[in-house]
């Protein structure tokens, strides 16, 4: 599941979703603040990113929804796999993320969770949410670039 890059950079999951059911701009990396037994989890790829969001609460950026389940080999501890966890940003991002959020429709999604130089980050876009119509319009020009590279193709041999 996890994915190596020549950058030294370790995929732990992605949000496909995102990219169906938002429009995506400024991406941002933040760091994430996590217990031990997370960290664990999360090196085995063991997250979720399905409904998740993150928020500016009181000058602070919180990620909700997202599941890290249990490391299977912590003892004594026992943390709730959906709980709220904070993002690490500077103020001046925070500053301007608060300013994107006030505009109508816009929120923030997290795209993927990630290590680089082993510490563990996440992705995170403003993003606005896409209608009804423009998923089928997406889904629909898809389908016509698939049926046109087909023809070509066909047509080449």
């Amino acid at each position: 599941m996890s994915k190596v890059r020549d950058s030294g950079i370790k995929t732990v999951c992605r949000n496909k979703k995102a990219g169906y059911n938002y429009y995506l701009d400024n991406f941002m990396e933040a760091g994430i603040v996590l217990l031990g037994a997370e960290v664990k989890s999360l090196r085995e790829g063991r997250a979720s990113l399905v409904d998740s969001y993150a928020r500016v609460k009181e000058g602070e950026v919180f990620l909700h929804n997202l599941h890290i389940s249990p490391y299977p080999f912590a003892h004594g501890v026992e943390l709730d796999p959906m709980r709220t966890r904070k993002l690490l940003l500077n103020k001046r991002e925070i500053k301007r993320l608060i300013g994107k959020t006030v505009e109508k429709g816009y929120s923030l999604i997290p795209t993927k969770i990630y290590f680089k130089r082993s510490r563990a980050k996440v992705e995170i876009a403003l993003a606005k949410g896409k209608k009804k119509y423009d998923k089928r319009r997406v889904l629909k020009e898809k389908e016509l670039k698939r049926e046109i590279d087909q023809v070509r193709k066909r047509d080449r041999y």
